[in-house]
């Protein structure tokens, strides 16, 4: 509890105090964010505003993982490297996006091909990683199941066999990866949109961490619980590394907001993606995601429905623009009024995931 407390709290008091120094060097470096012609007229405003932001919440979860666990007194675990590993080599990849586009003055950054190739080439690293590693108790951060609360019987090694099996596994993990990186990005479109809805995502795992640290089948106190009990490999140290997530997007929100002195660009976007993509598979709760990332899977369709009706009705939209919170804007919504409903909406989605998660480990008989 001591490092999950100082994680959270230092990574968020770093971004408090730090984001605004970060903020000016960027402006000096003229490491503005490029404003594309056809977003709404109302973004114009933002040219120029310093990008890249998702550099200081990454190393300010770094930061805090670690001084947490130096505190705490505990040894840092395999489940928290993956993770923060997974955040940072996303995040490279968006730095590079960014950095070009800034370089460039235009919207052209990276390559989508080389986006999609970087992306599969850090979450194959991230699965081999995870199914090879071994705790102290001999446990992989991953299992080669997918997962809703807990394993379902739907094992690839059993369906496939051992090679066979982890290969579709790792292809399992890459899509994971890139279907959340891709969808936290689309959803990076307004002062705190992306942030804020993260913070309440990624801030489930610290409940869903530490409830299966608290009922894990390696605990000795776990007695007639035992047919309730989780396998997951050092679920608390899940609950450190999110609870450092979190303090980090908290202190960096308060500058991101409308009008935001700065913005994550792709570094935070796709660095935030892969987190929670990490989270959901070393937790065994991906197929949740569908709820607790329910916002940015909305905002995702809806992408790809318009993006399908305006091929095949040859230039017509079913929504003034997407992704969706910029067609309110074309409605005439208030930026702050968007935001704030759509983290609303969010919630809700978190809040049923959630729900979800308690409400199968109270279902559960014990014999």
């Amino acid at each position: 509890m001591i490092a999950l407390l100082t994680a959270g709290g230092v990574s968020m008091v770093f971004t408090l105090l730090l984001t605004p120094l970060f903020a000016r060097a960027f402006r000096r470096l003229k490491l503005g964010q490029f404003i594309r012609a056809d977003t709404p007229t109302t973004h114009v405003v933002k040219r120029g505003t310093p990008s890249m932001g998702g550099m200081v919440f990454i190393s300010a979860s770094v930061l805090g993982y670690f001084v947490g666990h130096l505190v705490g007194g505990d040894s840092v675990s395999g489940v928290g490297i993956l993770t923060l590993a997974m955040m940072a080599g996303l995040g490279c990849i968006g730095f590079i996006d960014d950095f070009l586009k800034v370089k460039r003055q235009n919207s052209l950054g990276l390559a989508s091909w080389y986006k999609i190739l970087g992306t599969v080439i850090v979450a194959i690293a991230f699965g081999v990683i995870a199914l090879t590693y071994r705790d102290a108790n001999h446990r992989a951060p991953a299992s080669t199941a997918i997962s809703f609360v807990r394993d379902l019987n739907l094992n690839f090694v059993a369906i496939f066999g051992a090679t066979i099996g982890v290969i579709v596994f790792i292809a399992w993990v890459v899509l994971i990866t890139t279907a959340t990186t891709n969808a936290v990005n689309l959803a990076d479109g307004l002062d705190g949109l992306a942030a804020g809805s993260s913070i309440l995502a990624i801030g489930s795992y610290i409940f869903i961490g530490f409830w299966q640290s608290n009922q894990s089948c390696f605990s000795p106190s776990i007695g007639e619980n035992i047919f309730k009990c989780y396998t997951v490999s050092r679920p608390l140290d899940i609950a450190v590394v999110a609870a450092a997530i979190v303090g980090s997007l908290i202190g960096f929100l308060w500058w991101n907001t409308a009008p935001a002195q700065i913005t994550m660009g792709d570094t935070g976007s796709f660095g935030l993606g892969g987190a929670l993509a990490a989270l959901a598979i070393l937790s065994r709760t991906e197929l949740l995601l569908v709820f607790i990332g329910g916002l940015f899977l909305v905002i995702t369709g809806q992408v790809i429905v318009q993006r399908i009706y305006f091929k095949a009705t040859r230039g017509k939209r079913i929504w003034r623009a997407s992704p969706l919170h910029h067609h309110f804007e074309m409605k005439g919504w208030a930026e702050v009024t968007i935001v704030v409903r759509f983290w609303i909406i969010s919630g809700l989605f978190v809040a049923a995931g959630v729900g979800a998660f308690y409400l199968e480990w109270l279902s559960r008989p014990v014999p």
